[in-house]
């Protein structure tokens, strides 16, 4: 990819990210880093940020990574397998995804996501699986 695309521009792409409130601040194929700050409207039981919003955050990230990484030819990029192990509760403060690529293939990238509180503990990690798309694809 000659010029890659500013954060916001990566952002606007992905409406459901930025209804959700995620943030994108670095966008590079070795390593691509939001956040999202918790909010009582995103919660579970006990004020606990809900994982689906964790999995968002991972997800919206992780993509972004992977699709800074797509092979010549490639045309996106589309989650086919995510897991998700949650480690500890977030309740308050900001919650930091940084992705990083385990595979570059010309069918598949993985990319693994970290999920880290405000103490800078690890709260989950995602690994996830995104198939390649070309445009027959679409």
């Amino acid at each position: 990819m000659s010029s890659l695309p500013n954060p916001a521009q990566l952002l606007a792409a992905m409406p459901f990210a930025a209804r959700l409130g995620i943030e994108l601040h670095e966008a590079a194929a070795e390593r691509t880093e939001g956040s999202l700050e918790w909010s009582p409207d995103a919660c579970t039981v006990g004020g606990a940020l809900h994982g689906g919003a964790l999995m968002a955050l991972a997800d919206s990230v992780g993509a972004v990574c992977a699709y800074l990484n797509l092979p010549e030819g490639a045309s996106g990029t589309s989650t086919v397998e995510s897991k998700t192990n949650f480690l500890r509760a977030v309740t308050a403060g900001r919650v930091r995804a940084t992705a990083r690529p385990l595979h570059l293939g010309g069918t598949l990238v993985v990319v693994q996501t970290d999920l880290r509180d405000d103490r800078d503990r690890l709260v989950g990690q995602t690994t996830q699986t995104q198939i390649v798309l070309r445009k027959h694809d679409r």
